[in-house]
Order: C-alpha cells, then structure tokens, then sequence
C-alpha cells in the first residue's frame, strides 16, 4: 500500500508483525474506516522468517491485501528486526517519526505480554508508549529530521484476540464489530502462509473471543480495548445508553 507523507490519519494501529493487528483489533479498525476515518496500520518489523513463507515480499504483499480488506488507508512495514526486536532509541524514535509524519488523533497498540507466544509484542507495547510521548517532545528537532511536534490525543491498547483483556488502569471499552466480524476474519485468512487449513483453530479461536467479548456488552460481536488513564464522559446517560 503506497505511502502519503502528506496524508493526515485520524487513527494509527500498531503492531510487531503484520497479522498482530488483524487479529486483535480489525473489525474496529473496518468499522472506523466505514465511519469515514482515515486508519492507518504501522508493522514494527516484516514478520519473517516464519515456517510457511518463503520470501518476505510475500507476507507483505498478504499484509497489503489484509489492508484493503479493511479498508485501511495507509500501512508501513518499519525495517526493524523480527525476532530481536527490541525497546531502544532508535525503535522509539522511527515509530515516533511516522506519529509525526502522519499526526494521528488516536493510536491503538499492545497493552500487555503475550504468554507463549512472540516477546516482540510487548517490545512493540514498549515502543508505542514511548513514541508517543516522543512525538510530542520540543527541542529535539534533530532527531526527528526536521518533523514537527505532534501530540497524541488518546492511547488505548488492545490484546491479541486470544484471551480476556486484563486493564492495568481500570477502564475498558468495547466495540461494537458485529456487522464487520466476518470482514476481519477474512482479513486474517489473507495471510496464507500464517493461516493454511491446519490453522484453522485459530480463526475459530478469534470467533469465539469477538461473540464472548461482545456478549459481555450486549452485542454479537465485540473487541475489547483498555485505556492508559481512566475514561471520563460529559454527558453519562449518552455514554452508557447509547
């Protein structure tokens, strides 16, 4: 998916590998963009080498056709490194860039380890924090080629699809993906070389979660997302009886 430097995006999702985000977060993210914001998807690292996949270019071309199935506007794959990726200066500051580049209102990114699976999860959990605390810093204008400030409005975090969220912070939010669930599975069947027919299991597992998740909330399907600081309203009847 072609890059824009001079598109505005009203929403970032970051995640280790391109699928992260699929999985955890995608029907929000279809649903966002059916509402007419501008989502973007920024992938730490390309995801390889993994078992099934031969050639890098071909994961990234599955990642592109995830997107538009989404209807993402924009997705960048940074050039870091799978499997030794790492919070340090120079993860921070590239992710911190792109916040600048692109000046999102909102970034969504991990909000906890993933237990037996990738510790590039919580490194890229790492990252994101700090990115976006990067991203508005003053005085620093050499590190960041020159890019203006950019404040962040909201962080939230998501999980993986595959467990319950468990908050730090005490709030929690969930999305309503019902129409869009189907939209996200197939975004994740994208990924061919992740997902054959033995893998199947997988896509049942994020099923389950998104009807389980959305139940707790009224709805046929739902994501869960937690906040870094608590959730404050002005008006409470519309935002508990919407």
């Amino acid at each position: 998916m072609n890059e824009n430097i001079d598109l505005q995006l009203d929403v970032i999702a970051v995640g280790a590998h391109p699928d992260d985000v699929e999985i955890a977060c995608g029907g929000t993210l279809a649903k966002l963009a059916s509402q007419g914001y501008r989502v973007g998807i920024l992938d730490l690292t390309n995801g390889e080498p993994t078992p099934l996949c031969d050639d890098p270019a071909i994961r990234l071309a599955e990642a592109d056709m995830a997107a538009e199935t989404l209807g993402i506007a924009v997705r960048k794959v940074l050039a870091l490194p799978n499997r030794r990726l790492f919070d340090c200066f120079e993860a921070r500051v590239a992710l911190a860039k792109e916040f600048r580049k692109y000046r999102p209102r909102l970034v969504i990114g991990f909000g906890n380890k993933t237990p037996m699976a990738s510790p590039d999860h919580y490194q890229a959990m790492l990252i994101t924090d700090a990115a976006v605390f990067y991203s508005r810093l003053t005085k620093w204008d050499h590190e960041f080629d020159g890019l203006p400030v950019h404040s962040v409005a909201c962080h939230i975090n998501f999980q993986l699809g595959f467990e319950q969220v468990r908050s730090e912070f005490g709030s929690q939010v969930t999305v309503d993906i019902s129409e869009q669930l189907e939209r996200k599975l197939s975004s994740i069947q994208c990924y061919r070389t992740q997902f054959p027919p033995e893998k199947q299991r997988v896509l049942d597992r994020v099923r389950g979660m998104a009807i389980a998740a959305g139940s707790a909330a009224g709805f046929a399907a739902g994501e869960v997302f937690s906040t870094t600081r608590p959730l404050g309203c002005q008006d409470l009847v519309q935002a508990v009886c919407p």
